[in-house]
């Protein structure tokens, strides 16, 4: 169960504190059951995966053919459909609901989620540029890129070029981030740390890839307190 995903809306950030004093920030996401649509078998796509529908939506917002894909597989019309690839389909069937309770016993997981658009930006502002002198000659081009190419050999501006453009709005991806409460009733998922984009934005939440050794906060907590406990050896 631990390879499905959930999909979630960032409400916010706040702060949880320890008995140690220690104050941590974190990002609240309210999380949403996502409910298995179709099973897919490897004998068809070559791959073994689950698609899972998140939200609601009304039925006039849908065309005829998800209409058909919903009252076909007998359920609800889901807003979000995402597909999740697993290595046992043995466990799934179609209808099936998954909440928070899919990370009992996970500590650390991955979030994808969109980053707060910019709008379009000078290369100053997008790519940490220092721009130009501000003496000596320079006019009405303090916060220009400068220059864009070379002449006529190769007589043309090389892709990827860092220059003035759209900045932001792009998906991005955060590793190992340490889930420091759940909260089953309200479906609420809080983890350690910023994660990329504006207020309810949507954020995918999965099990960590990574397999990593690092200790949570509260583990940490108590191997200082067990190291107090340990009398230290007396000094000969």
């Amino acid at each position: 169960m631990n390879e499905l995903a959930l999909i979630g809306k960032k409400i916010g950030m706040t702060r949880e504190f320890y008995k140690t004093g220690q104050l941590v920030p974190v990002t609240v996401l309210k999380m949403e059951k996502g409910r298995v649509i179709q099973v897919i078998e490897e004998n068809k796509r070559g791959y073994k995966a689950v698609q899972l529908g998140f939200g609601k939506v009304k039925n006039s917002k849908l065309t005829k053919a998800m209409k058909g894909f919903f009252a076909k597989k007998n359920t609800e019309a889901k807003k979000k459909l995402k597909e999740v690839r697993i290595e046992n389909t043995d466990n799934y069937k179609e209808g099936n609901e998954f909440g928070l309770e899919i990370f009992k016993d996970i500590k650390f997981v991955d979030t994808r989620s969109k980053t707060i658009g910019k709008g379009f930006a000078g290369a100053m502002k997008r790519h940490n540029f220092g721009g130009l002198r501000a003496t000596h000659g320079v006019s009405v081009s303090h916060r220009s890129h400068g220059s864009t190419g070379q002449r006529q050999d190769p007589g043309k501006v090389f892709k990827g070029k860092k220059m003035a453009g759209h900045m932001g709005s792009k998906p991005r991806t955060m590793l190992n981030i340490e889930i420091i409460k759940t909260d089953i009733e309200n479906e609420l998922l809080y983890l350690k740390g910023s994660i990329p984009g504006s207020k309810n934005s949507e954020v995918l939440v999965r099990k960590s890839i990574k397999n990593i050794n690092k200790l949570t906060i509260e583990e940490k907590i108590k191997v200082a307190e067990q190291a107090k406990k340990t009398p230290d050896k007396k000094k000969k």
